[in-house]
């Protein structure tokens, strides 16, 4: 059985995590696949956005702790967790169902949308298991949530559910039971619809600009916006509108 199943359709990168046995655990065979798949969305022009998800009622309970007591490595090079991990370039949606723990719950946090089924149930778990969070979810987790949330839940371990998490804008869109994963698709559809430069630019400018000082964000800015205006994608977009047809984006 494969770890990890990747399908792509209509731009849409469809990601799922493929051990259900083991709650969609990950070991290195899981990670080694993301990493290759995350290489594959860079390098595509047919992908313009990824969808998340996990097989048989759960997202991800984190690391796979046999493998990790049988020796299995995993800092695998490619995948955007940890301090060999690789940025994202273009937009990335989380479809929870069930349970996304530890270094399931990390990988929600290079995510930027999350739609969760109202049973999901969250947790920041290694604390309990005499682990820590290194996969970015210290890092991460404190700029998505109110600090004292973020503390709550790496210092004591324990469970968050949907509703918590929504109300404190980590998750965009709460789902039936067994809904997530359509719930993320409308979302993919509709920015996969957009222009790809645009959307790519506008994610990494709103990833990196929260470090910029205030007198050079505009500067910093600059060099990245300036492509996307100078593109054919932007003459199409105006003549599409103008002519009041769907654009035929070129991604140049």
């Amino acid at each position: 059985m494969d770890e990890l199943l990747f399908e792509v359709d209509d731009g849409v990168a469809l990601i799922t995590f493929n051990r259900p046995h083991a709650r969609n655990a990950h070991n290195r065979a899981m990670l080694v696949g993301l990493a290759d798949v995350m290489a594959q969305m860079a390098a595509r022009s047919d992908i313009r956005v990824g969808v998340l998800t996990g097989a048989g009622g759960n997202f991800c309970a984190g690391m796979d702790l046999k493998a990790f007591l049988a020796g299995e490595d995993m800092r695998v090079p490619g995948t955007p967790m940890g301090e060999l991990g690789k940025p994202v370039g273009k937009p990335m949606i989380a479809a929870v169902e069930g349970y996304a723990l530890a270094g399931g719950f990390e990988m929600l946090t290079f995510c930027d949308l999350i739609v969760a089924s109202e049973k999901a149930c969250f947790g920041l778990t290694e604390v309990k298991r005499g682990l820590v969070a290194s996969g970015g979810g210290l890092l991460w987790l404190p700029r998505h949530l109110p600090f004292r949330i973020a503390n709550e839940m790496v210092l004591t371990g324990d469970y968050m559910d949907t509703e918590t998490l929504f109300r404190h804008g980590f998750i965009n869109k709460i789902a039936l039971e067994g809904q997530a994963l359509a719930g993320a698709m409308d979302y993919a559809r509709k920015i996969a619809a957009n222009g790809p430069l645009a959307v790519m630019a506008s994610k990494r400018i709103m990833r990196e600009s929260a470090s910029w000082p205030l007198d050079e964000m505009f500067a910093r800015q600059r060099p990245l916006t300036q492509p996307v205006f100078a593109s054919e994608d932007a003459r199409e977009g105006a003549t599409a509108f103008v002519e009041k047809r769907t654009p035929a984006w070129k991604g140049c």
